[in-house]
């Protein structure tokens, strides 16, 4: 089982996570001057990077907050985690 460091509650077993998928994605400026594609692209288009890959996750049966996390999709290690407002941590760079 995994283990991931909430940065509220610290180390917990990976089944009080749920994933909330790929982190720092901007929203739209001006949603109403968007079309079909950039739509299609905000929406659905994600990075699927072989590494570091920095996601977003909640602590459902714990604090319930949101934060980020940098996984390495490889070997499934997390190599950081962080509260959302906080810049991606040094050394974990995606």
């Amino acid at each position: 089982m995994l283990v991931i460091n909430c940065p509220y509650c610290g180390e917990r077993p990976e089944l009080e996570f749920s994933y909330g998928g790929q982190a720092h994605i901007a929203r739209p400026l001006k949603p109403a001057e968007l079309g079909d594609e950039e739509w299609n692209a905000y929406l659905y288009l994600r990075a699927n990077p072989k590494g570091h890959h920095a996601e977003r996750w909640r602590h459902i049966h714990g604090c319930a907050r949101f934060f980020n996390a940098v996984r390495d999709t490889r070997t499934d290690h997390f190599v950081a985690t962080y509260k959302i407002g906080e810049p991606v941590p040094e050394g974990s760079r995606t």
